[in-house]
């Protein structure tokens, strides 16, 4: 059955502003609280903080980006938060930006794909308790392992926004996670990949999440305004102005103010009434997503917490009214 999940949807800096929106998680039948990567206080830690003062959630992470973190690390993290919430844990995870990976290492993953493959195996490896050998690249080992600890499971998500990502998320991932994706283009094009992938390595498709702005029109409020501040990074990124291209939607990586206003007109950051983004999002579970992560940053980068929880609250009741929870 499709599912509603909420994000805090920018770095948190204290606990307190992260809390309310752990609260309408609850609410929401998946009882899941995704966080993206942060650079401010980890997130990893934020899911033990919340864990520890009574909330009773599942946390995933949309995505925690693999160069910051070799793979041991990130089943340590991804274990832990299993351990502490008591409920299986999604670590999504994505090889990050071209240039966050040259200003890394030097220069970037030669090949994205491949690389996040090997990371991937040796993250779950490791998670599952088992000896991981990597022959080869920048986490190559003759074998590690963690000690035994009881815990739910963990559960691998590939950040996917293009065919190559999807047919390795049919391979190898429990979830794919998608960003800033339109509806049409997720039923159309990473469906099919991630079916045939999947069908070829006799296993089931992996489950789909996927993260969509959202933004109720208000008096007083630029939606494109609003849609600027929550895709600014990704507009002048070459590998999501690609995928939105791909998706009929001509943003220009040098303009992205211009982008955003498409992302507007096209419906990828979804506006109007909270019952018509209810309608919207109900598309995203027609087109094969299981669960719909609601995302008010643009409103809370704007805005500030109080006017995203308001937002996040009314659509989370329309689409309950529709009997989506």
């Amino acid at each position: 059955m499709p599912t509603i999940s909420v994000i805090y949807p920018v770095m948190p800096t204290d606990i307190g502003t992260v809390a309310p929106f752990a609260r309408l998680a609850e609410t929401t039948s998946s009882r899941r609280l995704w966080l993206g990567q942060s650079l401010m206080i980890e997130t990893h830690h934020v899911f033990a903080a919340l864990t520890g003062m009574g909330f009773d959630l599942g946390y995933g992470t949309a995505v925690a980006i693999m160069p910051l973190r070799h793979p041991l690390t990130a089943a340590i993290n991804a274990r832990s938060v299993a351990a502490l919430s008591g409920q299986p844990f999604i670590a999504g995870i994505g090889p990050g930006a071209a240039a966050l990976q040259t200003r890394m290492f030097g220069a970037p993953y030669q090949a994205p794909v491949t690389q996040t493959r090997r990371y991937v195996t040796m993250l779950r490896t490791l998670a599952e308790g088992k000896t991981a050998t990597e022959p080869e690249g920048p986490w190559a080992s003759d074998g590690l392992e963690l000690p035994d600890l009881e815990a739910p499971p963990v559960e691998i998500g590939l950040g996917v926004l293009r065919e190559p990502m999807a047919r390795l998320a049919g391979r190898i991932a429990d979830w794919a996670i998608t960003w800033l994706t339109p509806a049409d283009y997720i039923r159309e094009r990473l469906v099919p990949a991630m079916q045939k992938a999947a069908r070829q390595e006799g296993r089931a498709a992996p489950r789909i999440a996927s993260v969509v702005h959202c933004a109720v029109t208000r008096p007083g409020r630029d939606l494109g305004r609003t849609a600027f501040h929550a895709a600014r990074n990704h507009l002048a990124a070459p590998h999501y102005t690609d995928m939105l291209n791909q998706a009929g939607v001509p943003v220009d990586p040098d303009q992205p103010r211009a982008g955003a206003d498409l992302l507007v007109e096209h419906g990828v950051v979804a506006t109007g009434t909270p019952d018509e983004i209810a309608a919207r999002l109900a598309a995203y579970h027609a087109a094969g997503v299981d669960e719909i992560i609601v995302s008010t940053g643009g409103v809370h980068i704007g805005e500030g917490p109080g006017a995203a929880l308001r937002d996040l609250s009314a659509i989370l009741t329309a689409l309950a009214e529709r009997g989506i929870r």
